[in-house]
């Protein structure tokens, strides 16, 4: 029956792998069940409803893209989206939490329409193959410089970043860590990192995954052992399961279909619908690409065989998540870790499904999963994404000087879609003002793509 639907041979898959591999996604991504709350109850929200919407969220958008697609990747409330929302659209802007949420429930709506009369297709589908595979390369670096700070291994400094160090980060953060807590933490990361490393270079099946649960195993003896100290107010929290409050569900009712559509035709609801909108598609179209090339998703044309499916998959997922009270679900750069594991079909994003819905009966294990253990996974998993960048042709410098731009803006700016946004931009105009567009042919999309870009500079 799994074969039948999900074409594992035709993959050249397996259900060990596939399994294994929605396991691995669901590990680098679940800190997301315990960050949100934080984040959204900033807003007003009840915490215990946010943490269940997002497990109900991810739960349904990576089904759907299973689903809908059978692709291996995987759904939840979007970072920097719910930071967005929170911070500048609520405590900023000063809209309810209630009026955020039809925000991005109309964003929904909208992506619906722009996935079925094949809008989002194109757009993908414009993007040319150099430009393709330096958003995979960027993806990477972005993703390690993402396990990097989670590991605090690089820390804010007087460089903008630099190395760790113990008076560096009590500085920049204003707090008095120490070894016990912050230190042994750091170390941990390193020697995770070096742990999956090894593994990776033995070819070892689970190579990935082994290398959180055997980093996290390493901080359990250290907790043990007196050696790591939590200290929840500094951020460090106990990494042994705490199932002291049982295993009950909080209620969503609080959030539950809270819209509020009494704003919803003035400008300024008009402006954040937009935001929303805009991050939302390319981080999506960013992440499709990157993953897809990475997982040899993509035909010969530079295509995804079955984009609307997972472009729909992502625009309902959006839509329900807002009437669960989620931010923007969108698809996640850490399903990279699952295709690095093997995974190539919807059967990974099934059983990464299932994973977030056992989350919501075992939040104490899942929630105790620390981010020094997963942090070396999205390091060696940057890796693997780089290595696309064999694919690009730097003999061209009309195509590589984007491309190199694409790869620099994503870390440096911190945002996927901002780096397709310079890539697009540097492309079109490298090719214009030195006459390559009589040679080359730049599709009329990658101009309008352009000119959207740059007007979103100018007036967002």
């Amino acid at each position: 029956m799994l074969e039948k639907f999900f074409k594992l041979n035709e993959h050249n898959t397996d259900v060990k792998t596939e399994v294994m591999a929605g396991i691995t996604t669901f590990m680098t991504m679940a800190y997301i069940l315990a960050v949100n709350p934080g984040i959204m109850a900033a807003a007003g929200m009840d915490s215990g409803a946010v943490f269940t919407a997002t497990a109900l969220a991810s739960l349904l958008g990576t089904l759907f893209m299973a689903l809908f697609a059978n692709y291996p990747f995987a759904l939840a409330p979007g970072m920097g989206l719910n930071a967005y929302f929170a911070y500048t659209v609520v405590l900023g802007m000063g809209y309810t939490w209630q009026t955020a949420l039809t925000a991005v429930f109309v964003e929904g709506i909208i992506f619906i329409i722009l996935s079925v009369t094949n809008v989002r297709e194109a757009i993908f589908n414009a993007i040319p193959m150099n430009l393709k595979a330096a958003v995979s390369v960027g993806i990477g670096l972005f993703i390690a410089f993402i396990g990097l700070q989670n590991a605090h291994i690089v820390i804010g400094g007087a460089t903008l970043v630099e190395l760790f160090s113990i008076d560096g980060y009590n500085t920049v953060n204003g707090v008095t860590a120490s070894f016990s807590n912050v230190g042994i933490t750091v170390l941990l990361a390193i020697i995770g990192v070096i742990i999956t490393a090894i593994l990776v270079v033995k070819n070892v099946k689970g190579n990935i995954l082994w290398g959180i649960l055997i980093t996290w195993i390493l901080g359990i003896i250290c907790q043990v052992a007196g050696l790591y100290v939590p200290d929840a107010e500094l951020g460090f929290y106990s990494v042994l399961p705490d199932f002291s409050n049982g295993l009950s569900i909080p209620s969503i009712a609080p959030i539950f279909f809270k819209l509020d559509f009494s704003r919803v035709l003035s400008l300024n609801f008009v402006v954040v619908m937009f935001a929303f909108l805009f991050v939302d598609l390319f981080d999506t179209i960013g992440t499709l690409i990157g993953v897809s090339s990475k997982a040899n998703l993509l035909d010969k044309d530079g295509k995804l065989p079955n984009i609307k499916g997972a472009l729909l998959a992502d625009a309902a997922a959006t839509t329900v998540g807002a009437v669960l009270g989620a931010t923007t679900t969108t698809t996640y750069v850490e399903s990279a870790s699952g295709v690095a594991e093997g995974g190539r079909t919807g059967l990974t994003a099934l059983t990464t499904a299932i994973m977030f819905g056992l989350a919501l009966f075992l939040s104490p294990i899942f929630l105790a999963i620390p981010a020094f253990a997963t942090a070396p996974a999205l390091i060696v998993v940057g890796f693997y994404m780089l290595t696309n960048v064999v694919n690009i042709d730097f003999s061209d410098l009309q195509e590589a000087i984007p491309c190199y731009i694409c790869i620099a803006a994503m870390p440096f700016f911190y945002s996927i879609s901002e780096g397709i946004s310079m890539g697009v931009i540097s492309y079109v105009l490298i090719h214009l003002f030195t006459g390559k567009f009589k040679d080359k042919k730049v599709s009329v999309l990658m101009y309008i793509l352009c000119v959207l870009f740059i007007l979103k500079y100018i007036f967002l």
